[in-house]
C-alpha cells in the first residue's frame, strides 16, 4: 500500500506542476499577443492618412462676402473716401 500511495502522490505533484507551468506559459503568451496587437494598432494609427480638411467655403458664402465688400466700397465712395477710379479698381479686384 505505501508504494501505491507514493505513486498517486507523485502523479498529483507532476500534474499540479504541469498545470501551473501551462497556465504561466498561457498568460505570458497572451501578454505578448496583447503587446503585439497594441503595437500594430499604434503603428496603423501613425500610418493612417490625416483626415482631409472640410471643403472650401460654399460659393454662396463666397458670393455673400463679395456682396458685403461691395456694399462697404459703395458706402466709402458715397462718403467721399474713395474716388470713382479707386472704387472701380477695388470692385474689379473683388469680382476678380
Amino acid at each position: 500500500m505505501p508504494g501505491l500511495l507514493r505513486g498517486v502522490a507523485r502523479t498529483a505533484v507532476v500534474a499540479g506542476t504541469a498545470t501551473a507551468v501551462s497556465n504561466r506559459v498561457s498568460r505570458r503568451q497572451a501578454g505578448r499577443w496583447a503587446q503585439q496587437d497594441y503595437g500594430q494598432q499604434q503603428q496603423a494609427y501613425q500610418q493612417a492618412p490625416p483626415q482631409q480638411a472640410p471643403p472650401a467655403a460654399a460659393p454662396a458664402d463666397d458670393m455673400n462676402d463679395k456682396i458685403a465688400q461691395l456694399k462697404q466700397l459703395g458706402e466709402l465712395k458715397a462718403q467721399g473716401v474713395l474716388t470713382e477710379a479707386e472704387f472701380e479698381e477695388q470692385k474689379r479686384r473683388i469680382l476678380g
